[in-house]
């Protein structure tokens, strides 16, 4: 570890000596890792470093001018909001560039109890997800998104020419800009986790307790985008078709708990149940032209598919 990055890791943490322990992870198209640091002296036994490293040249400018400023965003997002107990994240210690690296010091989240992760999810462990969601939305009901996307979410198309052009769905690509209109014009906004699959939240031991990672797509939006990606990213097209209804159920009740009185809920929920078969399809539109292979492309995407193409046909 250079000692400019000793250096920050001690002060942030008041510590007396560090030691760097395992690689939990590469960043995506090797773009750095996250390393769990061992800490003596201070207050805090660990933290977690996500050391950014962006390389020189590139072969996609486009996506790697995309992945600099989601590290941005991230960086923002970590040292100017903050949220509570229903819907944890891991506090932020110290971040600062070093020209062509980043770095952020955040709060180990092993040790605050969080320290198990999913491959798949029961009942009540899936339900916690939805209802860190739900809390997450709606203390963000209304709040600009400022320094982050204006449109959260990776996947959403004024960042996805590529995909589209790659699309053989010719249909579904004539659509891709009216239902990307359709979302973008909602009136009920929020700022959305843009990345909340299964792998990006940590369990508490029993399961019931979760927080939240990676904001590297945190940005504004309609709450529903979240909701589809995340049940997509731990069922398959039959669950979805028999537990979709209550799971929805159970993340507006839980949204209802938490938002203002003061807001008119039943046209949230009206409006926000009205997008999820857009932004269901809204996804499968982007998975179409990046990975036609990949799992998530099933039935029950197509059908939502074919039903948003309906709705915009009337």
């Amino acid at each position: 570890m250079k000692p400019e990055y000793r250096d920050l890791i001690l002060e942030a943490c008041g510590a007396s000596a560090l030691c760097v322990g395992d690689k939990m992870q590469t960043l995506w198209s090797g773009y750095g890792e996250i390393v769990r640091v061992h800490l003596q002296g201070g207050g805090r036994a660990s933290v977690v470093v996500k050391h950014v490293r962006f390389p020189e040249d590139s072969a996609n400018p486009r996506s790697h001018g995309r992945k600099v400023r989601s590290y941005q965003v991230e960086t923002h997002w970590y040292q100017n909001y903050s949220t509570n107990q229903a819907c944890r994240i891991p506090a932020c210690l110290a971040t600062r560039r070093f020209g062509d690296e980043m770095l952020m010091v955040l709060e180990d989240l092993d040790a605050a109890g969080f320290d198990q992760r999913r491959s798949n999810v029961n009942d009540g462990e899936m339900r916690a997800c939805l209802r860190w969601l739900a809390h997450f939305h709606a203390l963000f009901l209304g709040v600009t998104p400022e320094g982050l996307w204006p449109i959260g979410t990776y996947w959403h198309l004024e960042t996805r020419p590529d995909e589209l052009e790659a699309m053989d769905d010719a249909e579904l690509k004539a659509a891709a800009a009216e239902i990307d209109r359709i979302l973008n014009d909602c009136t009920f906004k929020t700022i959305v986790h843009g990345d909340a699959k299964l792998a990006n939240f940590c369990f508490s031991r029993c399961g019931q307790h979760v927080a939240a990672v990676d904001f590297q797509y945190v940005g504004g939006g309609c709450g529903i985008k979240d909701i589809i990606y995340y049940l997509g990213s731990c069922m398959a097209e039959k669950e979805c078709e028999e537990m979709v209804p209550g799971l929805l159920d159970y993340y507006f009740t839980e949204l209802r708990s938490s938002v203002n009185k003061e807001v008119d809920f039943a046209a949230l929920e009206a409006e926000w149940r009205e997008m999820f078969v857009f932004a269901w399809t809204d996804f499968h539109r982007f998975l179409l032209g990046w990975m036609p292979g990949h799992w998530k492309i099933n039935s029950y995407s197509k059908k939502l598919t074919r039903e948003v193409l309906q709705k915009l046909k009337r």
